[in-house]
């Protein structure tokens, strides 16, 4: 049985196989496994005798229910024994993705008496006379708290604190392979916005800025709010502002591309959620023509009755011709579409419809708002936030540099100035010369992308002229690339 689906790395499955030693043995394995529509990614011999081999075969398949049809079809075939088979993005999770590690040897007497007691006397009484000194003599001057109560984990809803501490633990990582920051998740087992607030307010101390993630709105919108009135740190949630950073990065280029002017273009986002309602705020900041606003209640306009607090202000301050129609309607003689909402909402003949040299950014995870390749048949531009497809729009682009910026500023707060310098600094990364409508965004991979947004940053929280982007290199592999420069 083949799937229809695209086999892809976060499904990757070692089969250990023990099968008769002939010529055409590994043939067969591996023949069996392209027909059910798995990629093969490699083959180890374990062992072997004079009558057998046992191999492990790695491959990547679809979803779990793909592999299980992979490993169903091995085990049909004549004188084959699946022995077993590992999930391999599980095995990379056992015992968690992060650790903390010591800076300092401790090897000797001397050491720890400078490290620990009686030493760390003196710089904890230098710490109670200046507080101030903590950003300077503990952790707190690189280090960034991951926050989140598990209440809208992208693509998974509502799963609490235990399920979210993998994605969690996954941002940490990208924290420090991306931007040098040391981070750590703080997952809280509670979904009461005053609580959140006080325990993050408690928690600050040790940390240099708090990453906010997978709140769900609109509890998200208080709780950040109140954090930046309470903390002398910056709050930065991501879910918000750091897909707004990279939709303005991407926007940035494809208007490039397509010869267009932000202040006169006519944008529709579909889903006023967090990740919505800071990218309208963004464009609002960056000085668009105009943004049609659209969710369950339809498009957002001045006359919808019982709006929340902060679909009231998107009322108020977009959609300047009142539209009060469907998502078909309003992305007719739309320049932009933005998706961050829900799979399969429109069609490629819904695309047809927009203005001459439309973009769309169909953001929705796994399954975007239409299909890229449907959209690509009539837009100029398209992006996902798919790996498996060009112009993938990700959030790793913005808050490894983000984060590193402020936290190199001893920045005291998250600005929109610096939201503004850093999508400037992610779209110049590509550069002019080097855009087009499958390139509007650099590569995650790209190891001028965090340090040229911490720079951006830095100078913006300094109130500095933002430097320009560095020279184009050769590509830096992930397992090449140097850290980020702190």
């Amino acid at each position: 049985m083949v799937t229809t689906r695209l086999p892809s790395a976060g499904f990757s499955i070692t089969i250990r196989v023990s099968v008769t030693a002939d010529a055409s043995a590994i043939g067969r394995l591996t023949t069996c496994v392209g027909e059910s529509g798995a990629i093969v990614t490699a083959l180890d011999v374990v062992d072997s005798d004079p009558v057998g081999v046992t191999v492990d075969l790695t491959c990547d398949t679809a979803d779990s229910s793909h592999a299980d049809q992979v490993v169903k079809a091995l085990e049909a075939l004549p004188g084959v024994n699946v022995r077993k088979v590992s999930d391999r993005t599980f095995l990379l999770h056992l015992g968690g993705k992060i650790e903390v590690s010591s800076k300092v040897a401790l090897r000797n007497r001397d050491e720890l008496s400078r490290a620990y007691t009686p030493g760390v006397a003196r710089v904890c009484m230098a710490i109670a006379e200046n507080p101030g000194d903590a950003r300077r003599l503990t952790i707190k001057r690189n280090t960034v708290a991951v926050v989140s109560d598990g209440s809208a984990v992208l693509g998974l809803g509502n799963i609490g604190p235990y399920a979210a501490m993998p994605v969690m633990e996954g941002k940490a990582a990208l924290f420090k392979r991306f931007g040098g920051v040391d981070a750590w998740p703080v997952v809280l087992d509670t979904q009461d916005t005053d609580e959140i607030v006080a325990i993050v307010r408690a928690i600050a101390p040790a940390y240099g800025g708090i990453n906010l993630e997978d709140i769900a709105a609109p509890r998200c919108f208080e709780i950040e709010e109140r954090l930046r009135e309470l903390l002398d740190i910056p709050v930065f949630h991501d879910d918000q502002h750091g897909t707004a950073i990279c939709v303005l990065a991407a926007l940035t280029n494809a208007l490039r591309v397509v010869g267009k002017e932000i202040s006169q273009v006519r944008v529709v986002v579909s889903g006023a959620g967090a990740a919505g309602t800071a990218i309208m705020k963004l464009l609002l900041r960056q000085g668009v023509g105009d943004i049609i606003a659209y969710d369950r209640p339809g498009a957002l306009h001045r006359g919808l009755p019982d709006l929340t607090p902060s679909w009231q202000w998107l009322a108020e301050n977009t959609n300047k011709t009142q539209y009060a129609g469907d998502l078909k309607g309003a992305v007719r003689g739309a320049d932009v579409f933005i998706g961050v909402s829900a799979p399969n909402l429109l069609t490629g003949d819904d695309i047809a419809t927009m203005a001459d040299r439309s973009i769309v950014f169909a953001l929705a995870n796994p399954d975007p708002e239409v299909d890229p390749r449907a959209a690509r048949e009539h837009a100029a531009v398209v992006a996902t936030g798919r790996s498996d497809q060009p112009n993938q729009i990700n959030n790793v682009l913005a808050f490894p540099g983000v984060f590193r910026g402020m936290l190199d500023a001893h920045a005291e707060e998250f600005t929109e100035e610096m939201a503004l310098a850093a999508a400037r600094a992610i779209a110049d990364v590509v550069g002019e010369d080097k855009i087009n409508p499958t390139v509007i965004v650099p590569s995650v991979f790209d190891a001028r992308v965090a340090p040229a947004v911490a720079a951006a940053v830095r100078a913006a929280a300094e109130g500095k002229p933002v430097p320009p982007p560095p020279p184009a290199a050769e590509p830096v592999s992930l397992d090449t690339a140097p850290p980020a420069v702190l």
